[in-house]
């Protein structure tokens, strides 16, 4: 029972067209025009932050596919396995131009399309607000003056009538207590009465104009509710209007950003899909193996006839022993050793015979197989250091020396290049610890 109670004591709430129908209560549907214009500044900003979603993005994977271009065109190159993985940053580059695109279809179309529209069908006042709730107000209120006129005096005889009711009850409730009061003469009964009974008549006429009033604003009341409804509909095609635009450009907002339907997308993928499955681990081994193992072309030592004019390039891992009196015969003699060479190219050919002393050795110190160069015994790089000029380089990969005579070291170490890339890829350089030795090329950087 208590609950039934709270039940009821709760305020009504109603929907029906009833609330709509009272005077006044047209202005949220006014306030629709008004939400309508500021619906389609928020579509425009919500359309705007997207298009700069879709620069920043096209952007980043413009750097991003830049950036690991680079450094795998500077790692080392072993085949389709590392071709592969550069298309995927030719991917990210053409998506990119997919997504600027895209961009410029959502500012240059829709956002367009809707600050157009949203110009045509709101037109602004110069004492504010818009011509377009102005009007719809303006007809609701024509509508409504007649039957809001009958309303005003049904409330006031209402309010009569009331009154009248309340000043009888008063009055009875007085006539009943002066009986009952010994003190009062019958002159003074007589006025409590005639009281009673004038505000009886009082109740009769004010109850009759009451149901009069009522009467007359119930005959004007379905002309009051066609006008009404006349003045909503016009309102109810404008904001369908408003919906229906909206609808129009979010289906081509989701044909902008739906890449999935983009032909030049799909093929983009395609693309990929076949240059990754072209890539061949088998292939990528077999080429290493031509090129850099077993299977790359090998030099190897010949049989040589002595020449005292033999002159040979030395390799850079070539060195003079001061102490054992070997000549390099590939070095270039300048100055007094240039005119003793061509004393000796002046010998006659019976001198040529003659055994020469036995200081003299052919033994070739180039040879990559002798044994004391095989057995490192011996430093390759005890020779005087390059004139070229010492660059400070930064290592880009990680490093370990496969032989005694290469460095060793980590992605992002320092280290100094003391001679330029030979024809086989290989730079000299000095670690800072002092040590000396070869390294790849492609793996370090100069340090701007």
């Amino acid at each position: 029972m208590d609950l039934m109670i709270s039940l009821w004591s709760l305020p009504a709430i109603q929907f029906d067209f009833s609330e709509y129908s009272e005077v006044g209560n047209y202005k949220r549907t006014v306030k629709r025009f008004d939400d309508g214009h500021r619906l389609c500044s928020d579509l425009m900003n919500c359309i705007h932050e997207r298009a700069r979603i879709e620069k920043v993005y096209a952007q980043q994977l413009t750097e991003w596919a830049k950036r690991w271009k680079q450094l795998v065109e500077k790692g080392p190159q072993y085949g389709t396995v590392e071709k592969a993985w550069y298309a995927v940053m030719s991917e990210a580059e053409k998506v990119s131009e997919l997504h600027l695109e895209v961009k410029n279809a959502l500012m240059n179309d829709d956002f367009e399309k809707i600050k157009n529209w949203q110009k045509e069908a709101f037109h602004k006042q110069m004492i504010g607000g818009f011509k377009e709730t102005k009007e719809a107000d303006d007809l609701y209120r024509k509508a409504q003056k007649p039957w809001a006129k009958k309303l005003k005096e049904v409330e006031a005889a209402k309010k009569a009538y009331h009154a009248a009711c309340k000043e009888e009850k008063l009055a009875i409730s007085r006539e009943m207590n002066s009986k009952a009061d010994p003190a009062l003469n019958p002159e003074q009964l007589k006025k409590l009465q005639d009281k009673v009974e004038k505000s009886k008549q009082d109740v009769l006429k004010t109850k009759e104009k009451y149901e009069k009033s009522l009467k007359d604003l119930d005959q004007v009341t379905p002309q009051y509710m066609e006008n009404m409804e006349q003045v909503f509909e016009q309102c109810q095609q404008f904001e369908e209007k408003r919906l229906r635009f909206f609808r129009e450009v979010l289906l081509e907002v989701q044909k902008h950003l739906d890449l999935s339907n983009d032909a030049s997308y799909k093929n983009i993928y395609r693309e990929l899909e076949q240059n990754i499955k072209t890539a061949d681990a088998i292939e990528d081994l077999r080429w290493f193996r031509a090129n850099h193992g077993p299977g790359m072309s090998m030099n190897w030592p010949q049989f040589e006839e002595w020449s005292a004019d033999l002159n040979r390039t030395l390799s850079r891992r070539e060195k003079k022993k001061a102490s054992d009196g070997v000549t390099l015969t590939g070095v270039n003699q300048t100055g007094d050793q240039a005119s003793q060479q061509t004393k000796q190219s002046s010998v006659s050919s019976s001198e040529k015979n003659q055994s020469y002393p036995t200081e003299w050795s052919d033994e070739e110190t180039s040879n990559p197989f002798s044994s004391t160069d095989a057995n490192g015994e011996t430093n390759p790089f005890d020779e005087d250091a390059s004139s070229a000029m010492e660059v400070r380089v930064r290592a880009l990969y990680d490093y370990e020396g496969q032989e005694h005579d290469e460095l060793s070291f980590k992605a992002g170490d320092e280290l100094t290049k003391t001679e330029d890339e030979d024809e086989q890829g290989w730079c000299k350089g000095r670690l800072d610890n002092g040590q000396v030795g070869l390294y790849p090329a492609n793996y370090v950087e100069a340090i701007q």
